[in-house]
């Protein structure tokens, strides 16, 4: 393991003392483009543990539709993993495990228990607070993996102040200090632990995710030149939304969101 800060270290230790069912291996960078290109270039050595890229800042940081991720230094927690279990049948699944295990590590961290918004966001009200990423490599191989981005906001520096109406951030929402290093071993145990618990109980997966997800029934959003309101996710993890026309499964795509 790369040496990590001393905020960092003392509380992986502890959760390697908590949980020694978990093997996973950190690699701590100060600054990256972005943590995904480094996950993705560990991601073909199987001699490593579930690599877990950690930086302080990203020059780079990269969110859904190749938008950027403001990453500035000490502001966030940014992370990927490389989930080397994915089985191509809970594929669909895994964003929706993983938004739930970010937002049960924050919750054990700070006791603020986020919404999820399908498809890969954690919400406070309208406002972000943490984003998530899946990109495959060598889908349909053998050698198959997932790599799972995060991003948390703890500071308001984590954004900048034109996008303050619909970010927020840990410390904003708390009111105080939060401590880095318990916000990323949370993450990291819990997004193991719902990952891990796709294969065997996707049904899970799912009931926890429609209970966190408010905004999936009943809100209104545009996509294309089509409009509906939400009426939930199926078994495959698709947004349901009625129309004038009957019910649209909405995989993939931009949506709009009116609140």
């Amino acid at each position: 393991m790369t040496r990590l800060p001393a905020e960092l270290a003392s509380p992986v230790s502890a959760l390697r003392a908590r949980r020694p069912d978990l093997e996973f291996s950190l690699h701590w960078r100060e600054v990256v483009t972005s943590t995904m290109d480094v996950a993705g270039a560990l991601a073909t050595d199987p001699a490593l543990p579930l690599p877990i890229v950690i930086a302080d800042a990203q020059t780079a940081g990269r969110g859904r539709r190749g938008r950027t991720w403001e990453s500035p230094p000490g502001a966030g927690l940014y992370l990927s993993l490389v989930w080397g279990q994915a089985v191509m049948a809970t594929l669909p699944l895994l964003t929706l495990a993983a938004g739930i295990g970010v937002r049960e590590g924050i919750a054990a961290a700070t006791g603020l228990a986020p919404e999820v918004k399908w498809p890969n966001d954690l919400m406070v009200g309208r406002r972000k607070l943490a984003g998530l990423l899946a990109e495959g490599v060598a889908l349909g191989s053998p050698e198959q993996s997932v790599i799972v981005g995060v991003g948390v906001n703890l500071m308001p520096a984590a954004y900048p102040p034109e996008v303050a109406a619909r970010a927020t951030s840990l410390e904003g929402e708390l009111g105080r200090g939060v401590d880095r290093g318990a916000v990323m071993c949370e993450v990291i145990s819990a997004l193991i632990d719902r990952l891990a618990g796709l294969s065997r109980d996707p049904g899970g997966i799912l009931q926890a995710w429609r209970a966190a997800s408010p905004s999936a029934i009943g809100t209104r959003v545009e996509w294309e030149d089509k409009r509906g309101v939400t009426a939930g996710v199926d078994d495959s993890g698709a947004l349901l939304v009625k129309t004038n026309d009957g019910i649209e499964r909405i995989i993939a795509g931009e949506l709009h969101w009116h609140w």
